[in-house]
């Protein structure tokens, strides 16, 4: 069993037109590869949605702000492939830079308002870059849906606010971080993580799901906020670039867990970049820290 792997945007329009004469509904999922349990579920998730469902795999060098990340990011495609066949999804799409960003390619698309702060403070441009790779694959697959993950919270907000704004007729379906049986969020990065660090990185999910549930019952934000960020840092973890409350709807900076709050974190282990996010529910207890992908 394989799954078709296309690689210009001609060929995949011409697939797509075939399926839309025969009435089916299309699903896209972007992915960088590197495909674990994460990416799969949302794989999942589309199949029992619709018809047909195209997966992406494109390395976008235009949301990497560090030539050293890019050079670093995992690159397989053939894993991939495979682990996608037994699912029964429909299309590998996989284009190469030349293809995605032919000659004079002189456009990009800019998200003001959701992409400020968190990560976009960190990471200048690299909004810029997904916001255009996302609307350019939103395009070319003339997808009715498109599935993300939620754990790249503020990248999924983004999506949202461009897909509105320029009026691309698809429906964006955020579906939960799928975790570890530790909690360790599942990313490709975790990948490059040591044999040391791997056991060190679960703590960042263990300290904000307790965050979650001190915030949730009244709990002041300032310190318990403070003394999250210490205990990232005592866990073995070099640097926490950022950790706030945010709203969960529209991503406004909160002072307490009064409304659907989610916690937002991006912290160094060695040279891995790991984000991670939670949500708060006002007066609720989170009594299950975390769901095993079996779960998910």
């Amino acid at each position: 069993m394989s799954i078709p792997i296309v690689r210009t945007v001609a060929e995949l329009r011409s697939i797509v037109s075939a399926w839309r004469r025969e009435g089916l509904k299309v699903a896209v999922v972007p992915t960088m590869g590197a495909l674990d349990e994460g990416h799969l579920s949302l794989v999942r998730a589309a199949l029992e949605r619709v018809d047909r469902v195209i997966v992406t795999l494109f390395i976008n060098p235009r949301q990497f702000n560090n030539e050293a990340d890019l050079a670093a990011y995992p690159r397989t495609e053939h894993e991939d492939a495979a682990k996608l066949a037994p699912l029964g999804a429909h299309m590998l799409y996989a284009p190469d830079a030349s293809e995605m960003y032919p000659e004079g390619f002189a456009t990009a698309v800019s998200v003001s308002g959701v992409s400020d702060g968190l990560c976009g403070a960190y990471r200048p441009g690299h909004f810029d870059g997904v916001a255009t790779v996302v609307a350019k694959l939103f395009l070319q697959t003339g997808a009715d849906l498109a599935f993300f993950g939620e754990k790249d919270f503020q990248q999924l907000h983004v999506v949202r606010r461009l897909t509105r704004d320029l009026d691309i007729p698809i429906e964006i379906v955020a579906c939960p971080t799928v975790r570890e049986a530790d909690g360790l969020a599942m990313s490709s990065r975790n990948l490059r993580l040591s044999s040391v660090q791997r056991q060190a990185a679960p703590s960042l999910a263990e300290i904000l799901f307790a965050l979650a549930e001190r915030l949730a019952t009244g709990a002041t934000a300032d310190d318990v906020l403070i003394e999250a960020r210490q205990a990232i840092l005592a866990a073995g973890y070099k640097e926490v670039e950022y950790l706030e409350l945010r709203a969960d709807d529209d991503l406004a900076p909160l002072d307490a867990a009064d409304r659907s709050t989610r916690i937002l974190v991006a912290a160094w282990l060695g040279d891995i970049r790991l984000v991670d996010n939670v949500c708060v529910r006002p007066k609720q207890s989170t009594s299950k820290r975390f769901a095993s992908p079996a779960a998910a």
